[in-house]
């Protein structure tokens, strides 16, 4: 990306004095850096709400496996609650998460350019009182799964195992963004049997679709990471697939909107309402075309080009909760 010429607001007689501790990465002008307590900052930016797009990546999940059970079943009046609770829920345990994998990777971040300003690495919490507010996070989310049946329950509490072995995934697999999409679609599973009571082909089909769709945008977003990780021997997609990085990302794009295809007519078909899956139809498809134009805009070579794609899965999975949300209203 070219520079841009200086204009008066950007020059350093008038520009906003860089906020003591930010990390280099944040969303500029982000409310854990402007509004949030001082003493409060280092442990926000460890669950990295400095950087809203990640609760994005669970949210959107747990929504798509709420509302295509609920058009599956009709909608209830605690799915109003189950709504709210996900997103409780993930908020806390992408934070609980980003801090394990911040303690496991402290020495790699002290490494890395982008990473050496993150809390631990940069001294601004010890290693002790990040075990401590990684563990205050996991309880809020443990006592918010208890609101839950039984069978929602259990499927959480296994999504554990997935959050302890992410970080050290990238040590021996080039496939971390696979284990990474196992952890962020999880609520898929979660929301569906909160509703249901139980777990069917429907829900793991929308499940791998994320996945897939994981492996396309965390695939994006490593090759901002890529000669650094090359040098400290971190693996990836993004350095196991190189230059052939953009025929994976049409692989993973095709493979998602056919596990979602697949998933949305097991969930919406037996209701018996044409229309109804016709619209959660073109929402799958909605994220395909998204994910085509974003690819057709990227510069795998360019981490600002990598870092504006990656956040655009934002839009890309609210296409599918849009459908989802219109199609149980017809």
């Amino acid at each position: 990306m070219t520079d841009l010429p200086k204009t008066p607001e950007s020059t350093p007689e008038t520009s906003p004095a860089p906020v003591p501790g930010a990390v280099s990465d944040a969303v500029a002008g982000n409310w854990v850096d402007g509004v949030s307590p001082p003493v409060l900052r280092p442990y926000l930016r460890l669950s990295r709400a400095d950087r809203p797009v990640g609760f994005w990546t669970l949210i959107i999940p747990s929504w798509w496996g709420l509302l295509a059970a609920a058009a599956a079943t009709g909608w209830r009046a605690v799915d109003w609650w189950i709504a709210i609770a996900v997103v409780l829920g993930a908020v806390l345990m992408r934070g609980a998460g980003c801090t394990w994998n911040d303690i496991t990777d402290r020495e790699i971040d002290a490494r890395v350019e982008r990473t050496k300003s993150r809390p631990l690495p940069s001294g601004q919490v010890t290693v002790k009182n990040a075990m401590i507010w990684m563990g205050i996070q996991l309880l809020l989310a443990f006592l918010i799964l208890l609101t839950f049946n039984a069978t929602a329950i259990w499927i959480g509490i296994a999504s554990l195992g997935l959050v302890a072995l992410y970080p050290f995934g990238k040590r021996f697999t080039w496939w971390p963004q696979l284990i990474l999409g196992l952890n962020l679609n999880w609520g898929v599973l979660v929301a569906w049997a909160a509703h249901t009571g139980e777990i069917s082909l429907a829900p793991l089909f929308l499940f791998f679709g994320g996945v897939f769709w994981t492996l396309y945008y965390d695939t994006i977003y490593a090759h901002q990471d890529i000669e650094d990780d090359t040098l400290i021997g971190v693996k990836s997609t993004a350095r196991l697939f190189g230059d052939e990085t953009p025929g994976w990302l049409r692989l993973f794009m095709m493979s998602t909107v056919l596990m979602m295809t697949v998933g949305v007519i097991l969930a919406f078909a037996p209701a018996g309402n044409p229309l109804a899956l016709a619209i959660a139809l073109v929402g799958a498809w909605g994220m395909g075309l998204h994910m085509t134009w974003q690819t057709a805009r990227l510069d795998i070579s360019d981490p600002a080009s990598c870092l504006s794609t990656f956040r655009a899965l934002t839009q890309t999975g609210m296409i599918l909760v849009a459908a989802f949300l219109l199609a149980l209203l017809v």
